[in-house]
């Protein structure tokens, strides 16, 4: 793994961003599939919108920005994601949690930028009442269109468009462990410990809330820190820095593609 040496700075403009992730290899007519922590950049005029705009002057018109849009804790409580509240308030939970909507529900725990692309003009977010993504540009509609409910990382998901897309992810101060891309590869992956599981969501169906059961592969990313760092040494990975952020600009697909051998090898 190489890394650039850094220039630190405790302020960041529009133009400095768009100069800054040019340098990075960001450039017109990719698809870029985001992962962003505003924070580890410093203090960017304009905040989230600023980033997003920097982003979407670099890729163009031909260009597209994907981010994950979750609403995870739009699941069952018995799952772990109402952790913090008292077993006694499950049923009330699954009985009055909001349906999903994609126009209003906010994505949750993903970060300012994502949310800020999520309402973003013109972007279009995918269906899954637990694991959409939102996208603005040339391809967003393709890539959020029919996310199966089941389907949630494999063929024919987001994550799937932007690989057959030749996508690139772009991690801005976030590590592998944030690398939504790396569950495509799980999807792929043949290891003995692969297993589904049942969640629940509350989802409009012909206009009624309803909580809807579903089956889908079981994600696990407790090794992804381990494989992003095999990965980077592998590969050579160029880290540079922007403030306090790493910042990693990959091919999805090279990562995908290397990651599926990995899981191979190393998960039982």
């Amino acid at each position: 793994m190489r890394t650039l040496a850094a220039e630190t700075r405790a302020i960041w403009t529009l133009e400095d961003l768009i100069n800054r992730f040019a340098e990075c290899g960001v450039k017109e007519g990719q698809t870029l599939f985001v992962h962003a922590s505003l924070s580890k950049l410093g203090f960017v005029v304009g905040g989230p919108e600023t980033v997003i705009r920097a982003l979407l002057t670099l890729v163009g018109e031909e260009g597209t920005l994907v981010m994950p849009a979750q609403t995870w804790k739009n699941l069952d409580p018995a799952s772990g994601v109402h952790w913090e509240e008292p077993q006694e308030w499950w049923p009330i939970i699954r009985a009055h949690w909001p349906a999903y909507d994609k126009a209003v529900t906010p994505a949750i725990g993903m970060g300012v930028v994502a949310e800020m692309l999520r309402t973003w003009p013109g972007a279009c977010r995918s269906d899954h009442p637990a694991r959409s993504v939102a996208a603005v540009g040339k391809h967003a509609a393709y890539i959020t269109e029919e996310h199966d409910l089941c389907n949630i990382v494999g063929d024919d998901s987001p994550l799937d468009k932007v690989y057959h897309l030749d996508g690139k992810v772009l991690l801005i101060g976030v590590g592998y462990d944030k690398n939504t891309s790396l569950h495509l590869a799980e999807a792929r992956a043949n290891y003995a410990s692969k297993t589904f599981s049942q969640e629940s969501s509350a989802m409009l169906v012909e206009g009624v809330r309803q909580w809807v059961t579903y089956e889908t592969l079981a994600v696990n990313d407790d090794d992804f820190v381990q494989l992003g760092e095999a990965y980077d040494e592998a590969m050579g990975t160029v880290v540079h820095r922007i403030g306090n952020a790493d910042i990693r600009l990959l091919s999805q697909r090279s990562l995908v593609d290397w990651a599926v051998g990995w899981m191979e090898h190393n998960r039982v």
